[in-house]
Formats: C-alpha cells, structure tokens, sequence
C-alpha cells in the first residue's frame, strides 16, 4: 500500500523518475477548509458567550471580563454550512462593495500611465546620483504600497527599475529589491491601505486610519533598514560583479537592457492626476478623523476620485466605466475572500463557541506577561499568512477572534491590529505564495533560491523590527 501511494507521487519522463512538487491548495479551499473544522469545534466544544457592554470612553462594544457562561448548545451541521457561507458574504457586504469600488478606482489611476511616468521620471532624475537612487525608489514606491495597496501591481515596474540598477553597475537583485521591498514596506506600515490597515480597524470598530503616528515610524524605519541593507549589497556588486547573487543572469543579459531614454515622460495629464490623488487623500483623513466617515462614505468618496481622476486624463465616460469594470474584476479574488472568511464567524456564531475560542486563549495567555502576549498575536498572524496570503482575507479570518481576545488580555484594538497588519506584510516577500513575489521574480528573470539567499537576513531584521513595535505599542497602550 505504501509503496502504492509512492509511485502514486512520481511520473517518468523520458525514462527517468520524476517527483511531483507539493502545491499550495487554493486560498479558497483553505478558507472552507476552516469554514468546515469551525463546523466541527461546534460539536467539540462548550457553548458558551461573554457580556458585552458599550464601553463609555470609546463608544465601542467590549467584552466584560470574567462574565463568560455557558449556554445551550447548538452545533452546525453539514447541511447548514452553505448558507451559513452565504449569509457571510451577505454579513460583509459593505466590506465586500468597498474592495469592488476601490479596486476599480485604482485601476483607474493606475491606467493613466502615472505611476509608470513617474517612476520613469524619478529614475532618469537621480541617474547620476548613485546609490542615492535606492532609498528614494523604495520611498517612491512605498507610498504605492501605503495608499492603493500596491502589491501584485508592483511587477510591471521592476524592469524599470532593473534598467536604472543596471546603468549605475548594479544587478537585477538591487533593481528588482529597491522596486518591490519599497511597495512591501509601504504595504506593511499601510498608512492609508484600505485593504489591511481599514479593513481590520473596521472589524476592530476603531477610527479608520486612526494611530497613523506610529504607523509612520514604522515605515521610516523598515525603508532605513531596507535602504541600509540593499545599498551595502550594491557597492559589493559594483565592486566585484562576480559577487553578484545573479552573475550568470547578468553575463546573460548584458545586452538585453531597456534603453532608459525610451522609458514613458510625464505629461500634463499625469501632474493633474497626483494633484487630484494627493489633495484626494487629504480629504479622505479629513473625513475620517473630523466627519467620522465609514464603509459607505469612503466607497463614495473613491467613487467621485474615480470620475475625477478619469476626466483629467481626458478618458470618456465609457473609458471610466471600463477601466472601472477591469479593476473590479480584478480584485474579485480578495472580495469574495472577505465574505467567505467571514462564513467563519458566522459558523462560530451560530454554534455559539466564537466565545468559548476566545476564553480558552485568554486563559492560556492571562498569566503571561503583557510583552509574550503581544508577541503571540503578532507571531499568530505572520504563521496565518503562509496560508492565507490575502490581506483582507486574513483580517476577515483573524480579527473576529482577536479583537474580543485583546479586550480580555488588556491590549489595545489598535495593537491587535498592528501584529496583525505586520504579521500579514512581512513575510510576503518570501513566501513562494505571493503573486506579488513570484510574479516580480518571472520578470526580472531571478530564480526563487536566488532570492531567498539575498532576502532572509533582511527578513529577520524586519521580524525583529516588527516584534519591537508591538511590543512598543503595548508598552504605550497605543490607541
């Protein structure tokens, strides 16, 4: 039997015997799976719930401590699981809509060529500033990653960004990293990203954006040390290009360069477009931090930067609604994520037991100092984004379950969400999981094991930093 199920993993090819390579199971089948053990915990354990009160201070809905109880059981079975699923996507459905809307808009400005131009730009700009050259296109494209969200995206940019390292003596590792780290930094700090940042602070049911001061030094800090570590790269590689991680790959390409001056300019449509975006932006942490804006009045405010941002470019309405259309369609993937999680919760719910989850972990962590416990979320949510890669998909999973966890243990809904938020972006740039990765990787031509060996050390520094932080944060009970 078992040497059956050997051969079962093994095809010949040409004579010879050749292992197939274990495969990810989709990011759907993932999130069911646990929609179906969720079903099972409802059989397993205790039915239980805690008091929940108005908290006076922040207005919030909070547990109250030492109130959990047992009530009558309820377990879900097989066949109400599909509407149980349903009435998930029904429940996110304002979070749902907000993700269609604002992945429509961002295609939008995306489509303008702005980005593009901009980059192209800044390049030719600093070409003969040296090294200079890093810190400001991993600055640059944070602010892609800390506003739209800038992830997958990021792979059309990285051949400018080769071309630029190539000319000043560098390789395609120092292109390819001062490209993708600066969006994976913003993404992770996400300042202004609704789609990890807005979404968990929403299921937190606190300010959107709030704690942005932080936030901010974060960023700084991942883009000096990220900075530091990729420019003591590129002066060995200017030195030696035989200490390249890719020499073979640039003995290859020696004469396959873009030509720099035939990378896009930036037109009068593309100044108009950053004004209407950056005065956007400034509206939007008005709206938020003065007027209280929510799901609602945010999905309308990207809606009308949309129309905006698509008559300055000079599109015609039907252009608008179709660059609308193919960004929506794109972002279909994290949408529907964020309601099929939340067939989690539902799950939990209905069985009663989302309270019992939440008790046995408090009572596992209540003894333990405030520093492990912090630590414990953020190490939880960096080993849950190995299997769920989307970072609305691991908000909607996590967050239900942290927020009421962090009320009980005395940790602050803003420091839940920031292990949260840099649990899910640090580790995206190894995973072998991460479109935003291995797409970069197939375009800059650079194998995965060549990346690996250039990124881990700078990986442990980002863990190290992002474990200081949260630690920080609940030292300060940042909020």
């Amino acid at each position: 039997m078992k040497l059956n199920k050997l051969a079962s993993n093994v095809q010949v090819t040409a004579g010879k015997p050749k292992v197939k390579r274990f495969k990810m199971p989709h990011t759907f089948v993932i999130i069911l799976s646990m929609v179906l053990f969720a079903a099972l915990l409802t059989y397993i354990l205790p039915a239980g719930e805690f008091d929940r009160a108005e908290d006076k201070g922040s207005g919030n809905t909070v547990v109250v401590q030492n109130s959990y109880h047992h009530v009558e059981e309820n377990p879900v079975s097989l066949i109400d699981l599909p509407l149980a699923i349903v009435k998930g996507l029904a429940s996110a459905s304002d979070t749902v809509f907000f993700i269609f809307i604002v992945g429509g808009v961002f295609q939008i400005i995306n489509s303008t060529g702005m980005i593009e131009a901009m980059a192209a730009r800044v390049g030719k700009t600093f070409m003969n500033r040296g090294l200079l050259i890093i810190p400001i296109f991993l600055s640059l494209f944070s602010v892609g990653g800390l506003t739209i969200g800038m992830s997958a995206e990021v792979m059309a940019f990285v051949p400018i960004g080769i071309a630029i390292a190539r000319a000043l003596g560098y390789d395609a590792v120092t292109g390819t990293a001062m490209v993708m780290l600066g969006a994976a930094a913003g993404f992770t700090a996400g300042l202004l990203n609704p789609f990890n940042v807005g979404i968990a602070q929403s299921i937190a049911e606190i300010p959107m954006f709030s704690g942005m001061w932080l936030r901010a030094i974060i960023l700084v800090v991942l883009l000096i040390a990220t900075s530091l570590y990729i420019i003591r790269y590129a002066k060995k590689v200017k030195i030696d290009p035989a200490s390249s991680i890719v020499v073979e790959l640039e003995k290859e390409e020696a004469h396959g360069n873009i030509d720099i001056k035939s990378l896009p300019t930036m037109k009068v449509s593309h100044y108009l477009t950053i004004f209407a975006v950056l005065a956007g932006f400034g509206l939007l942490i008005w709206g938020v931090s003065e007027k209280g804006w929510w799901m609602q009045e945010l999905a309308a405010f990207f809606l009308a930067l949309g129309v905006v941002v698509g008559f300055l470019s000079k599109y015609s309405p039907s252009k608008i609604a179709s660059e609308f259309v193919i960004g929506a369609r794109d972002i279909t993937f994290g949408a529907f994520i964020v309601g099929l999680a939340k067939g989690i919760v539902v799950v939990l719910e209905q069985g009663h037991v989302i309270d019992s989850v939440v008790n046995g972990l408090a009572m596992m962590v209540d003894h333990m100092p405030g520093f492990i416990q912090v630590l414990g979320m953020y190490f939880f949510q960096t080993i849950m984004n190995v299997f769920i890669t989307s970072g609305t998909g691991l908000a909607a999973t996590t967050m239900p379950i942290m927020v009421p966890l962090s009320d009980l243990i005395d940790v602050t809904r803003q420091t839940a969400v920031l292990a949260y938020q840099l649990g899910d972006g640090l580790s995206n740039c190894i995973l072998p999981t991460s479109a935003m990765l291995m797409g970069s990787l197939a375009v800059s031509k650079i194998k995965y094991q060549e990346w690996v060996k250039f990124f881990w050390p700078l990986l442990l520094i980002w863990v190290v930093i992002g474990a200081f932080f949260v630690v920080v944060a609940d030292i300060i009970q940042y909020s």
